[in-house]
């Protein structure tokens, strides 16, 4: 959407407009905006990332005086640097389990808090299976497949069926989640798997995950997907974390549905269940081993290799595999592995993988150390091929000949035949080749916002007739917001003064420890007493209207005083992956709204300190884009600290991003769609935030002290 005020021009603007708005209410200034904000076309969203303005050196601290000399890499370092605290502790806990007691404990408490984590799973519900094909190859047939893991919520599948002549039934059942492949089920390798252990003795049920195969969840005009792997996975993870869900939910119970339709198979003994998967196959199979105990063997492919060398390599990957505070309350990769123990799990790696091989076999050690402690150490192993990341014919013997051990109970010898292959048009199962051309059929976002319209019901009746100091004590437990009286005070040094016409800049480093420092720009008049104290913020940085002309100088020579801070993320402290770093903090149970939200907090503070005599409420907010959602948390959990909350670019709802984008379609009479695609990021949003508020319930906290302008919207796509 296009922006009703442009972010270069509109500081002072923006400013002016509280003091003809002081009066009106909140609601109905609020509303104005949005509706003008819906009816502008074009451009980019308020507040978005863009370059420093040309001369904007002199206004940077430079990067020695930051930890680690690199101001873009500081938060990654810091993250990592919570990261391996979390892994000290993991270690002492671990040496720690000893008896069968403790270690039953541990994997019942363990559990108990990954599903926490993930959110509740539903209720089952009739599968509603088709057949809607049967193929016949030279030892075994394969079943086309579609059931219902929730109502109207499709899966597709691939049953492999063993030759009952030389087979005799009930056999054992495989499931086979699929990795990153684009067709899923019909990709060569997972097919391959499937028709392997059907040709010895074993059903296997390779099914498509959300958007991959026929299962696209967000599909264009056309009828075919938008998304895709993992950006569909990580698209949808934004407005599942505001729910407190993770897009690992959906993956989780598409893969305990598929196992309760193997058991509904009379071909299939339903208590001789195998998982196997590679890449997000292998984080599904990880995943389902450690919480569904019907899994008597499992082999997870190229996934498993510890955070601690994940984190340190190629960092977090996309929403799924990111489960929220598992760090901080010590559930890394092993733990999937011993949370079943004794269950048999074969480890599959390949030593060139991304994964970083070195991780997979220190995990590998604390898992078969573990094992030995129950007294089964042969039921854990690792299979090391040497390549890159793959699910090839030696991975596929490997998982074949494990699953006839455990599962059939025949220690022998596999290997691969060449085999013929299903074709895209035989693996098919829907009719045109998209479940969400089903009649009837429902998508994860739509799940998601069935969810969100009960929340939105409690929360509406909470905020009108519940006790708003509790209200907001939940909202500073979600987001991570300590006291103001319990921040501490960040060390200041002054590098250098800038002197321009009417004012001075003092460019400065706010030290909150050794790990985080924040460059930030003093403005101040040269008239003897400044008028008011201003923190003013911009996701583009401090430097962004900074320049002569500026709305920082603007309000300067208003007679205020102004800090411009770079909050993480923002200026000189934008990395090259925020996504990543957000998904660092993710994992260790904390937000960026929160900890930007103290960062503005501790600079108010400080500011208004360096002003004696001025009044408590006395700082003035501002804050532009992106960065407008921490502001808005710090205004609404200590707002005797302000005067006034000017907002600008800001979401006017988490809920929107559930709820999508309402789009006219541009073909005369098409109606209206929602687009789906979100720009939000994770670093704007709090788990679990709409299961307790959204951002209208702290506007609202707020009063008349608040402004907000030019609202941020999802840029339609």
């Amino acid at each position: 959407m296009a922006q009703a005020v442009r972010c270069g021009r509109s500081g002072l603007r923006f400013y002016g407009w509280i003091c003809r708005w002081k009066a009106a209410p909140v609601w109905a200034m609020a509303l104005l905006l949005f509706w003008g904000e819906l009816r502008a076309a074009g451009g980019e969203p308020a507040g978005g990332m863009s370059a420093q303005p040309a001369g904007s050196a002199e206004l940077e601290v430079p990067a020695e005086k930051f930890p680690g000399g690199n101001p873009a890499l500081m938060m990654q370092q810091y993250w990592l640097a919570e990261a391996d605290k979390a892994f000290a502790q993991w270690q002492t806990d671990y040496e720690a389990r000893k008896t069968p007691e403790q270690i039953a404990q541990y994997q019942s408490r363990l559990r108990e808090r990954f599903l926490q984590a993930i959110g509740r799973l539903p209720q089952r519900t009739p599968l509603e299976p088709q057949i809607t094909g049967v193929i016949q190859r030279e030892g075994y047939r394969v079943e086309k497949v579609i059931f219902q893991s929730q109502p109207k919520f499709f899966v597709t599948a691939l049953l492999f069926l063993p030759d009952a002549a030389r087979h005799k039934p009930p056999h054992a059942g495989v499931l086979i989640p699929c990795g990153h492949a684009k067709p899923a089920k019909g990709h060569d390798e997972y097919q391959a798997m499937g028709a392997l252990l059907a040709l010895n003795g074993m059903a296997a049920l390779v099914f498509d995950p959300i958007d991959q195969g026929e299962r696209g969840q967000y599909l264009g005009p056309d009828g075919w997907p938008k998304l895709w792997g993992t950006r569909g996975h990580s698209n949808l993870g934004i407005g599942s974390i505001l729910l407190g869900r993770n897009t690992a939910w959906f993956e989780i119970y598409d893969g305990m549905r598929a196992i309760d339709y193997l058991q509904s198979r009379p071909e299939v003994d339903g208590q001789r269940i195998g998982c196997t998967g590679n890449s997000g196959g292998g984080t599904q199979t990880s995943y389902l081993m450690a919480l569904d105990d019907r899994i008597r063997a499992a082999a997870p492919s190229c996934y498993l290799c510890g955070f601690s060398a994940l984190l340190r390599t190629i960092g977090p990957q996309d929403a799924e595999q990111n489960i929220f505070g598992q760090l901080a309350f010590g559930m890394d990769h092993a733990d999937y592995v011993m949370m079943r123990a004794p269950t048999p799990v074969l480890i599959c790696a390949a030593t060139k993988d991304f994964f970083d091989i070195r991780g997979t076999w220190e995990l590998f050690r604390y898992a078969k150390r573990f094992y030995t402690r129950l007294g089964f150490a042969e039921r854990v192993d690792l299979m090391e091929n040497d390549a890159g990341h793959n699910y090839n014919t030696s991975q596929r013997e490997a998982v074949a000949r494990f699953m006839s051990r455990w599962l059939l109970g025949k220690d022998q010898p596999i290997t691969e035949p060449k085999l013929q292959l299903l074709s895209a048009a035989e693996y098919q199962c829907t009719p045109e080749g998209q479940v969400m051309l089903l009649p009837g059929a429902r998508s994860a976002y739509d799940l998601n916002e069935d969810y969100e319209n009960q929340l939105a019901q409690q929360r509406a009746a909470a905020w009108k007739d519940g006790a708003r100091p509790e209200l907001l004590e939940k909202v500073r437990h979600l987001a991570g917001i300590r006291p103001l009286e319990n921040l501490p005070k960040p060390k200041v040094e002054q590098l250098r003064t800038i002197a321009r016409e009417g004012y001075s800049i003092d460019v400065m480093l706010l030290q909150f420890d050794d790990a985080v420092s924040l460059p930030a720009l003093k403005f101040t008049p040269k008239q003897a007493q400044p008028r008011r104290a201003v923190v003013w913020l911009h996701d583009a940085g401090k430097a962004k209207e900074a320049h002569s002309g500026g709305a920082l100088e603007q309000l300067t020579l208003q007679g205020n005083i102004v800090l411009a801070v770079d909050l993480p993320g923002t200026g000189q402290l934008r990395p090259a992956s925020q996504w990543k770093d957000a998904y660092m903090a993710y994992l260790l149970g904390r937000s960026y709204v929160g900890l930007r939200a103290e960062q503005i907090l501790a600079a108010a503070r400080l500011l208004k300190e360096q002003m004696p005599g001025l009044p408590d409420e006395a700082v003035e907010l501002i804050a532009v884009g992106r960065v407008a959602v921490p502001a808005l948390h710090a205004a609404a959990l200590e707002p005797r600290l302000f005067a006034a909350v000017k907002l600008e670019g800001m979401l006017p709802s988490w809920a929107s991003v559930i709820h999508g984008v309402k789009l006219a379609e541009a073909a005369e009479g098409a109606g209206v769609r929602v687009s789906r695609v979100t720009d939000v990021q994770p670093a704007e949003i709090v788990h679990a935030a709409l299961t307790t508020y959204d951002l209208p319930e702290l506007v609202a906290s707020l009063g008349k002290k608040v402004a907000i302008a030019a609202p941020q919207h999802q840029q339609p796509k």
